[in-house]
């Protein structure tokens, strides 16, 4: 299997590389640093050179994979914000977050969508349960949690577009992560094996959902 990894300089992008080199499918994985980079190339995926957030650097992707079929990709470029509904968040925030969480996802649909439907692939982005609108039960995050909102918005629309193609959101739970904390309840091995456990059963009758990731669906948004 021909995996694309965006975003997976550490985290879940990492263990998503490590776990899908393991497990014998060719990765090709983006990150910025040269120390991810070299980091990548040393699990045996094929490292890119990509930011998310950088106009000239995220529109090079396309032709850097120009004539691959892309079975699954995975976008998990994401930033985390803090600060709640009582205080406005600063404007470099707002535009940092959702560049990262939306805007660099758009533009990795525009490039990386057509491959992966050639492929009758899978199209996964990496959102949170923080963006369900219907299980919001406080403003902490809320530019995050906009921005997860947004991002699942973002594939439930684009998925009519690519047919043959499967895209769907999901959310890695609360993990151990920079971004999730040390108190979170699952470590990342663990979320990223049950995600791929998930992956594997995507179908058509999946297309454009939002799923936890253990598979269960997020109704409403």
């Amino acid at each position: 299997m021909h995996v694309l990894i965006i975003g997976a300089s550490r985290g879940i992008g990492l263990e998503f590389a490590r776990q899908y080199r393991d497990a014998g499918d060719r990765v090709i994985a983006t990150a910025r640093s040269t120390d991810a980079l070299a980091q990548l190339e040393e699990l045996g995926a094929e490292p890119l050179h990509v930011d998310v957030t950088d106009p000239a650097s995220i529109s090079t992707l396309g032709w850097q994979l120009d004539g691959e079929k892309i079975d699954l990709a995975i976008y998990v470029a994401g930033v985390m914000s803090r600060g709640g509904a009582t205080q406005s968040p600063a404007l470099d925030e707002f535009d940092s977050v959702m560049r990262t969480n939306v805007w660099g996802a758009m533009q990795s649909i525009v490039q990386v969508a057509p491959l992966v439907e050639a492929a009758k692939g899978r199209f996964v982005f990496i959102s949170s349960e923080m963006g369900y609108i219907a299980g919001v039960g406080s403003s902490y995050s809320w530019v995050y949690r906009a921005s997860k909102a947004a991002l699942n918005m973002t594939v439930a629309a684009a998925q009519p577009d690519y047919p043959k193609a499967v895209m769907v959101a999901i959310s890695p739970g609360w993990v151990k992560t920079d971004m999730g904390g040390a108190s979170a309840p699952l470590t990342v091995e663990r979320s990223v094996t049950a995600m791929r456990k998930t992956i594997e059963g995507l179908t058509k009758k999946h297309q454009g959902a939002f799923l936890n990731y253990d598979g269960r669906r997020f109704d409403g948004f």
